[in-house]
């Protein structure tokens, strides 16, 4: 299986960089949830990557562009992971509603079996290109 990932990861990285951006785009202009500041900052990390991706499918050169995917994708997770905890209460800094935004970054807006929120989701989404990104690596190794 993991011979697969290697293989197809940049493939696989496209897929999930593509249905995040989706799901981001479904929640806030279909479904109506307004985005909150750090939503935006974790946006800013993924939305790239589609780009990325698709250009690598076409242009067939993953091991170059892994290493932006990956960087891109480091500083999303620790977005994600921070928005994450300050929705469950690790941690209780200052919302973004009173730095002048109009949702708060802690309101949770859907919560699954208990513990998936969306900044849970985009954690997990940066984290699997990150483990993609190491596939790859470990099968073109650099120059």
């Amino acid at each position: 299986m993991p011979r697969f990932f290697e293989e197809h990861g940049a493939v696989c990285a496209f897929a999930i960089s593509l249905i995040a951006t989706l799901g981001s785009l479904t929640y806030s202009d279909v479904i109506g949830y307004e985005p909150c500041k750090l939503c935006w900052v974790q946006r800013i990390f993924m939305y790239p990557q589609v780009i990325l991706f698709g250009l690598t499918l076409v242009r067939k050169e993953a091991k170059k562009i892994f290493p932006y995917a990956v960087a891109l994708s480091l500083i999303g997770a620790g977005f994600a992971l921070y928005h994450y905890l300050l929705q469950i209460g690790v941690v209780t800094t200052s919302s973004c509603s009173l730095v002048g935004y109009s949702v708060g970054c802690a309101e949770v807006f859907t919560m699954n079996f208990g513990y998936i929120t969306i900044p849970f989701m985009a954690l997990t989404s940066f984290l699997l290109i990150v483990a993609l990104g190491a596939l790859a690596r470990k099968r073109s190794p650099a120059d």
